[in-house]
């Protein structure tokens, strides 16, 4: 099931990182980083945790149904 929300392209944008520095940050390839932007990957809990802490914000601020 693919995610209705998923703004993580708009918070590392805003935040100006690339998405090879996004990666590196939280631990995944870029490859990931891509698959999850473009929606073909919906992120394990951990690895949302991560993307929330560092973007301080909730995860239902990146992502939700």
């Amino acid at each position: 099931m693919a995610l209705a929300k998923n703004l993580l392209r708009q918070h590392r944008e805003k935040a100006g990182m690339s998405q090879e520095r996004l990666a590196d940050a939280v631990g995944v390839t870029r490859q990931t980083v891509i698959s999850i932007e473009s929606g073909r990957y919906t992120p394990s809990l951990e690895l949302a945790l991560r993307l929330a802490r560092l973007f301080k914000c909730r995860i239902e601020d990146l992502f939700g149904l």
